[in-house]
């Protein structure tokens, strides 16, 4: 990421990008004065509606169903505690380190937008959870992405108090035994502060930011392992004219297309069969654009909306002034909800043609590629029992693409009667996005073990590099072997990005250019 100026905590714009570079600490965050006194005067204005016994949902009445129950002013702090440790109630394996860190981020930045009555020195605790790496133990099930996600959320700031676990230097302790190592106290939260705290829809958000990230890095190996399978199965490249897509004008699709005929720009494979006799390639290969395309489509709409989730106040009320407090409905998840398993089918749907791609190496149709992949079958199954992996793993995404936002179940004694389930949409586009970054690994292993078969001709400049590459850690395979340790290896090499920046940086040395007309949108995140 470019060296930049510090990132205003409540100011700056907040992009999936710039939340994962706080995280890692490559992006260093701050809170500026300005922002200090607009916290400030919101925690003022909560005192003096305590003051003035002034009924305030959330401030000094109860919750939920209990809203009509008045709370007298020398209670309005307990009521804060009390609701941290009545709604942890989260239960299942914890979510990662990185998602619960971002959890922390994204709501420093909407506590800091100065609307939510916490403190500065609620907030300024915050931030040292996030800058010291003690990251709280959060259960993955529990929220029904409604009046924020209450339980996870809950679960998040317990440490304040002293209570809850935290990850600290790699391993899980106790926040009393953190703090006794830090000479750190519990905080006594202020009235609204508990509810500030656990509405909102951090845990969403910031499983939606992860996705944004995988998502991306998912469609773009698509693209170049595609680009791979063509080469090695004799594709024509006519699908990806630009004449064509200029006819039906899919951002994803044109954008797809244009990375495709960059990828086989001065193709020898391909001039070998430019005059060949197949009229058309199948669906997989021939509808790479249109498929690959629409899940870009999907990918840009969900970008779009996160940012806007990013930047803004989720919790409840909201406090304009000391005169006007709004109870409204800015923590349903809906929004991102709906988005987010959308993004579950589009991420489905490249493991569904990646698999097709897959079983088409497979099937021995194209000239001088084998069956299975190997010359001396029957003795060697080739890469037969490899489709079997990503037919599994695609059929499991298939049953994970219900929606889970058209769902819902009344809580709260039915003061919550419609609810999102975002919570469950974001988690279940993350377990599609694993497996499809195992998919992918595989279709990396199979196009280049069809992209051998072209040997002597050469593909273009970017795709041989990745071929030279993929074999320094994998080789070419002439019988039988434990394949799944290649997987491994191809896994690694999709998570950690190593096409993408290879591809990057040969593009730079060559001074090419992917001349992709929204390459800007596709690539901003």
């Amino acid at each position: 990421m470019p060296k930049q100026l510090d990132f205003l905590w409540g100011e700056d714009h907040l992009t999936a990008r710039k939340a994962i570079h706080i995280g890692k600490g490559t992006l260093r965050a701050v809170l500026s004065d300005t922002t200090k006194k607009k916290v400030q005067k919101s925690a003022q204005a909560v005192a003096t509606i305590v003051e003035k016994g002034q009924p305030v949902y959330g401030i000094n009445t109860g919750f939920g169903p209990l809203c009509t129950t008045k709370i007298s002013k020398e209670e309005t702090k307990l009521l804060q505690t009390n609701i941290l440790q009545s709604h942890s109630v989260g239960v299942g394996e914890p979510i990662s380190e990185d998602i619960a860190k971002l959890m922390l981020i994204l709501k420093v930045h909407a506590l800091a937008k100065g609307f939510s009555g916490i403190r500065l020195e609620t907030l300024e605790r915050i931030i040292w959870h996030i800058e010291h790496h003690a990251i709280p133990v959060v259960p993955s099930q529990g929220s029904v992405g409604a009046s924020g996600d209450l339980a996870p959320l809950s679960h998040l700031f317990l440490p304040l108090l002293g209570l809850g676990k935290v990850v600290y230097n790699g391993r899980v302790m106790t926040t009393q035994n953190l703090f006794g190592q830090m000479n750190l106290k519990p905080l006594d939260l202020g009235p609204k502060e508990g509810l500030a705290l656990i509405n909102g829809t951090q845990f969403i958000a910031a499983h939606a930011v992860k996705v944004v990230v995988k998502l991306r890095n998912c469609l773009k190996h698509a693209d170049i392992i595609g680009a791979m399978m063509l080469e090695g199965l004799q594709g024509s490249m006519k699908p990806f004219y630009e004449e064509l897509h200029h006819q039906r004008p899919f951002k994803g699709n044109q954008h797809v297309a244009a990375r495709i005929r960059t990828l086989l720009k001065s193709s020898e494979i391909l001039e070998a069969h430019i005059d060949c006799e197949r009229v058309q390639d199948p669906y997989s290969l021939r509808c790479m654009p249109q498929v690959h395309g629409a899940s870009r489509n999907t990918w840009l709409h969900l970008k779009e909306l996160l940012e806007v989730e990013l930047n803004s106040v989720t919790d409840n009320p909201i406090i304009i002034n000391e005169e006007l407090t709004i109870s409204g409905g800015n923590f349903h998840g809906q929004p991102l909800a709906m988005a987010l398993d959308y993004a579950t089918v589009a991420a489905a749907e490249l493991g569904n043609i990646s698999d097709r791609r897959i079983y088409l190496a497979l099937e021995g149709n194209s000239p001088g590629v084998p069956k299975l992949l190997m010359e001396n079958t029957g003795i060697n199954s080739g890469y037969m029992i490899l489709q079997y992996t990503t037919a599994a793993l695609a059929s499991e995404n298939k049953s994970l693409c219900f929606p889970a936002s058209a769902d819902s179940i009344p809580t709260s004694l039915g003061q919550e009667d419609h609810v999102s389930m975002g919570s469950i949409s974001s988690r279940k586009a993350l377990q599609v996005l694993n497996n499809v970054e195992k998919i992918l690994a595989i279709e990396l292993l199979t196009a280049a073990q069809a992209f051998e078969y072209r040997k002597p001709l050469k593909s273009g400049i970017l795709l041989d590099v990745i071929h030279r590459h993929l074999r320094t850690k994998v080789p070419f395979a002439a019988k039988d072997r434990v394949f799944a340790d290649d997987i491994e290896v191809a896994i690694g090499i999709i998570k950690n990005s190593e096409i993408i920046a290879l591809v990057d940086k040969t593009m730079q040395t060559h001074d090419l250019k992917w001349n992709a007309p929204y390459e800007q949108e596709f690539e901003r995140y």
